[in-house]
């Protein structure tokens, strides 16, 4: 058996396999990657569907046409009891398994019929309602998970910028990546990106805003690596700039920090000028979290939830904070809201002062 390139099973008369069982289930993984490809779906997401199914292979030791419903309640409650794995990654991974039995139970693809012809059986769906996680509500980070108080994010940055002055001082090139992290972190901030979004950006996706001219050439960001939906391309978007002092980080790297590691295009290059890798970003996040001691819940994406909940204690219109994060939902943009109990106070304050000035200035009934 082989397959062509849209993953349907091609009958070959005139080879026969040594191990037969081994070469149909590498030409069903072949077969449902083509398959994943012509959906546009990304390399990674490909690739790691695909390792999820040689995972389960290998624990039900069986091959594909020979699995049961038992051998999925066996390998999740494993994931689940032994290794801890999160609802969010279960749900995850019982997808591709599950999208993985779609393909090759799928008649037009020819495995049903195949597999009965050389092996007595055919694969069936082995994962259902009844033994798969449920998607139940909207919001499924861990509790742990929320914003920067405004004076854990200040000590943060200034970790950050004390370590550059500490390596530079001691006049080691270790100094230039901690600035260039430094920058990354504060600019992730200043204009709630994604850690795959910020370090993505190019000099050039900068411009003005005519409606903001005091920020000159940094009026307005550019993202041309948005999170990308159901294998559409990255999704763009354009970000207007909201703090003054994000254009002093921009003007200060720009001008002292990107020339020294080569220049070019990039905002945020390497050290040897490629993409920033998300393993260099996430390592030092968490090293300068550690330092300070804070709050294992904060991780990179709290600069994006900080954005979101600063911006909404401060007034701004929701509507507008939506846009700018990218949400195609306000109930999304609330999800990333942490407002503080202050903010919530002022809030209630404000409402009833409002309505007892309301109550005041209404004449009682019958009095003219």
């Amino acid at each position: 058996m082989a397959v062509d390139e849209l993953g349907r099973v091609v009958q070959v008369p005139a080879l026969r396999a040594l191990h037969p069982e081994e070469q149909a289930v590498e030409e069903m993984l072949t077969g449902w990657r083509n398959q994943q490809l012509s959906r546009s779906l990304a390399f990674g997401t490909i690739e790691a569907r695909e390792r999820l199914v040689r995972r389960f292979l290998r624990h039900a030791n069986e091959p594909p046409w020979q699995w049961t419903a038992a051998h999925v309640d066996e390998f999740f409650g494993d994931l689940r009891a032994e290794h801890h794995a999160k609802p969010s990654t279960l749900r995850s991974h019982q997808t591709a398994l599950r999208l993985f039995c779609e393909y090759v139970t799928d008649p037009g693809y020819g495995w049903s019929e195949a597999c009965l012809r050389q092996f007595g059986t055919h694969p069936v769906q082995v994962c259902h309602a009844w033994n798969t996680a449920t998607h139940v509500q909207e919001a499924e980070a861990s509790p742990a998970k929320r914003a920067f108080t405004r004076d854990e994010l200040q000590r943060f940055f200034d970790r950050a910028d004390a370590e550059t002055e500490r390596i530079a001082a001691l006049r080691r090139k270790g100094w230039l990546p901690a600035f260039r992290d430094a920058t990354l972190f504060k600019v992730a901030y200043a204009f709630g990106l994604r850690r795959n979004e910020v370090r993505h950006l190019q000099v050039v996706d900068f411009s003005r805003n005519p409606k903001a001219a005091r920020f000159g050439r940094f009026g307005c960001v550019h993202v041309r690596h948005g999170k990308a939906m159901a294998g559409s391309a990255p999704k763009r978007r354009s970000v207007l700039t909201v703090f003054d002092w994000s254009v002093e980080v921009l003007e200060q790297w720009l001008e002292l920090g990107l020339p020294a590691l080569g220049g070019g295009t990039d905002l945020f290059p390497s050290e040897r000028g490629g993409l920033l890798g998300l393993g260099s970003i996430n390592d030092r996040f968490a090293r300068y979290r550690q330092d300070l001691g804070l709050s294992p819940g904060l991780d990179f994406h709290s600069l994006r939830r900080s954005y979101v909940t600063h911006l909404i204690e401060d007034g701004v219109d929701p509507l507008f904070v939506q846009l700018q994060v990218g949400h195609e939902h306000a109930s999304t943009t609330a999800l990333y809201t942490c407002v503080s109990s202050d903010y919530r106070t002022r809030t209630l304050a404000a409402a009833l002062e409002a309505a007892v000035s309301t109550a005041l200035a209404t004449p009682p009934a019958g009095v003219r």
